[in-house]
């Protein structure tokens, strides 16, 4: 029922722990698919020898475009309805796998189901709790509380159908983009549960350029305003609004030119002459 995804590259570190913890789910009807882009270290070693002992792990090693090339190529290889991708690095909580398969009985396809994911810091400490509960495509454009990573999300393989697959051109926020076309293509349900682990630790692509992904995901959030109609860029106005008057709320002395930074880029030239 569910095909779990994991592209890696020299991933020895992680691998060994990933592949356990798809199996400690203990979860039926499930294949964990690795898709290797030519590893020179002992990932593949680790690889061969857990898929000769459990029949649920299928796995191919290539040389690849990138991350994207590798998740599409996984996707292709899904036997199953239901996708998820598993970074070699996270980790779920007990049981979620089984929880995953519970609820997509009863959801319409395609939908993408969206839980609560813990982001670690490389010391052990919990950074924060993401709970990406508003997943509308203005709310997350103003409000940029995206589901982090998609060891928390699962979706039907089916909606690649009508959003298209990953963006090989997109090195950093694939993810960001597949997230916003899905929310307005799938039926989003939000469950208030925590699902997964992302360990935000230093050797990782997101941390070893961070200002990059943050630039690029700048962008992508541009790009998807511009397209927004004028009633959306209402909405767009009205959600960062109410977001910013809990925070001044909170935080009076917070109260700068931001709200007006944020106009400018929501509506250009065109931006309301009352927000100075």
């Amino acid at each position: 029922m569910i095909s779990i995804i994991t592209p890696v590259y020299n991933g020895d570190r992680f691998i060994e722990s990933c592949i356990k913890v798809v199996i400690d789910q203990a979860c039926s009807d499930i294949e964990h698919i690795i898709v290797d882009g030519g590893s020179t270290d002992r990932t593949l070693e680790i690889v061969q020898h857990y898929a000769e002992k459990y029949p649920h792990i299928r796995w191919i090693s290539e040389k690849d475009r990138g991350q994207s090339d590798a998740m599409n190529k996984g996707i292709a290889l899904a036997k199953h309805k239901i996708i998820g991708f598993f970074n070699v690095d996270d980790y779920y909580e007990p049981n979620v796998l089984n929880r995953v398969k519970e609820l997509f009985q009863n959801l319409p396809e395609p939908t993408l189901l969206v839980g609560n994911c813990n982001v670690w810091l490389d010391s052990g400490k919990l950074k924060y709790v993401n709970k990406p509960s508003k997943l509308k495509l203005v709310q997350l454009l103003a409000e940029r509380n995206f589901p982090v990573n998609p060891v928390a999300y699962f979706y039907h393989k089916s909606l690649h159908e009508k959003i298209g697959l990953y963006s090989l051109e997109e090195k950093y926020v694939m993810d960001v983009i597949f997230i916003f076309e899905a929310v307005q293509a799938a039926t989003v349900k939000y469950v208030d549960e925590t699902w997964g682990n992302y360990r935000y630790i230093t050797g990782s692509k997101t941390y070893d350029n961070v200002s990059e992904s943050f630039q690029n995901y700048d962008r992508i959030v541009s790009q998807y305003i511009n397209k927004l109609s004028p009633i959306e860029k209402v909405l767009l106005v009205w959600e960062y609004l109410n977001i910013r008057l809990r925070y001044f709320i909170e935080y009076p002395d917070k109260l700068s030119s931001s709200i007006k930074v944020r106009l400018n880029k929501i509506f250009g030239q065109n931006s309301p002459k009352n927000t100075k």
